[in-house]
């Protein structure tokens, strides 16, 4: 019997992204549902009914929620071309860091689209120390977990967001100047064939954070 893989997201979503990338990085097939947020679906409150958002994933009718245990579920369930760390320890890690990405940078990430002037500079220069602790993690691997994609580059995906608002809301916040070994692993990461396949249109999204979080003031 044929697997049934349904992924309820929505096309601006970090968190969304995140697990297509894992799912097609495993080469699973999967079915991608649009959620309206502002009139989520049945399907979406029946599958979530504690948190009521995406991403969920549904697996022969079983739903997970929350990317990273999502992420995790995939690679269980999928064996092949793994994105975590078999070592335990390396497993842990993975895992911190992951946590640290979403605990720390994003409500940060967040933060630093809808401030203004004094209050937006002091984000962004809290942004800029926990990339700066990214960075000294990463050091000179190519990607967080070595040579190739995997746990913690997914979830840092976030990086790419912030790129993208920094452009649009005319912020300088991730330069190759102040980052040259994150700024290297960002180039890396959006040049990668499946994690450029799992982003949406730049000038889309570059458009969405106009409209959405433009009345803001530019600080630099």
């Amino acid at each position: 019997m044929a697997e049934e893989v349904k992924l309820f997201g929505t096309w601006a979503s970090v968190f969304s992204r995140r697990i297509e990338v894992a799912l097609k990085l495993k080469g699973v097939q999967f079915e991608y549902i649009e959620e309206n947020l502002s009139n989520k679906s049945p399907a979406l409150l029946k599958y979530n009914p504690v948190h009521k958002k995406i991403p969920v994933l549904v697996h022969n009718g079983k739903p997970v929620a929350e990317s990273l245990v999502i992420l995790e579920y995939i690679d269980e369930t999928w064996k092949h071309n793994p994105i975590l760390p078999t070592d335990p320890y390396e497993k842990a890690m993975a895992r911190f860091w992951a946590k640290y990405i979403d605990d720390k940078l994003w409500p940060a990430a967040r933060e630093v689209a809808v401030s203004k002037g004094e209050e937006q500079k002091g984000v962004i220069e809290e942004i800029q120390k926990q990339l700066k602790t990214l960075e000294s993690e990463l050091k000179e691997k190519k990607f967080f977990g070595g040579q190739s994609l995997g746990f913690v580059d997914i979830a840092a995906n976030i990086i790419v967001w912030l790129v993208v608002a920094q452009e649009a809301l005319g912020m300088e916040i991730l330069t190759e100047e102040k980052f040259p070994v994150l700024h290297g692993w960002y180039q890396r990461l959006v040049d990668d064939a499946v994690f450029k396949e799992c982003m949406p249109p730049r000038e889309q999204h570059l458009s969405f954070v106009k409209v959405r979080f433009g009345s803001s003031t530019p600080s630099k």
